[in-house]
């Protein structure tokens, strides 16, 4: 069974290069002090992780 990898680096790409996330979440009074391109690129890792281990084996036929 093919085992699912999250496409980390072309999203990194979207939210960096295309949508300068760190600017737009910047403008919101929670993240103001702690945006960073570290900070979103820590969240998509953990997400990526997340789809990888424990949804994708979820995802079996049977």
């Amino acid at each position: 069974m093919p085992q699912y990898k999250a496409p980390l680096r072309d999203m990194q790409f979207v939210l960096h290069e295309l949508l300068n996330a760190e600017e737009h979440y910047a403008k919101l009074p929670a993240f103001q002090e702690n945006v960073s391109r570290d900070l979103v690129d820590q969240y998509l890792e953990a997400a990526a992780d997340f789809c990888e281990n424990e949804l994708s084996p979820l995802n079996q036929i049977g």
